[in-house]
Order: C-alpha cells, then structure tokens, then sequence
C-alpha cells in the first residue's frame, strides 16, 4: 500500500461529529500492518480527559484482530476549506505505538509533504534501564 493510498483510507473515517461541547471524529489514522492489513480509527475528545487520538483507535482495532507489528501509520484532519492536513503522532502516541510491540520503532510514520521517517526517530530516547 502507497503512503497515498493509506492517507486515502485515514481520510475515509474523517467525520466530525459535535456532541455538546465535544468533537468526535475529527482525526482520523489509518495503519498497515506487517502483515498487509489495514485498520482505521477515529479520534475521540472527552472532557474528563479519557478520550484517546485516532492512532489508538486504529491500533485497539488491529489488536483485536490479532495483529501487533505496525508497518506504517498516519493521521489526517481536514481543515475548514477541506483540505487534508497529515499530522505527525502526539508524544502519548508515540509512545503507544512503541508499547504495543518493540518492532515498532521500525514503523515507518507518515508526515506532511510526503515525508517518511521511523519511529524510533520521532521518539530517540526511548529506553529504559534494564
């Protein structure tokens, strides 16, 4: 799958819904995983901060399905002319991605512009003591 093509998918999802003073939607991410599978997922904002970003989303449906390897990621919000703007993963995200199994730091991570780096260059310092 193209980083276009999975940029399409995350794009699909992306329907936002305001539930009082709340945004449902909005984002939206979309992966690949090792094994060529895609999973998509939405972001969702609470106001006693249990809410959780798009790429958790996607991730909670890929593990469901059995899957724990990420081979690419991207999140995408649409601004108010339309426009789809590719964001990077938040720090929490991040570190998300890293926990849910140690070959994702090789996840390659979609950016604005076409640009593609891994993980563990998003998040360098990520080791703990043994």
């Amino acid at each position: 799958m193209t980083n276009d093509e999975l940029i399409a998918r995350a794009e699909t999802v992306v329907n936002p819904v305001h539930v009082g003073d709340r945004l449902f939607g909005d984002v939206g991410s979309a992966l690949v995983t090792d094994r060529g599978n895609v999973f998509v997922g939405v972001c969702i904002d609470t106001g006693s901060g249990t809410g959780f970003c798009a790429e958790h989303s996607a991730i909670a449906a890929m593990v469901t399905a059995g899957e724990l390897r990420i081979a690419s990621i991207v999140a995408v919000w649409k601004n108010e002319h339309g426009a789809t703007i590719v964001l990077p993963p938040c720090g929490r995200c991040r570190e998300f991605i890293r926990q849910v199994h140690p070959d994702n730091l090789d996840t390659n991570v979609v950016l604005q512009g076409g640009k593609v780096v891994k993980l563990r260059d998003l998040l360098p310092y990520h080791g703990w003591p043994s």
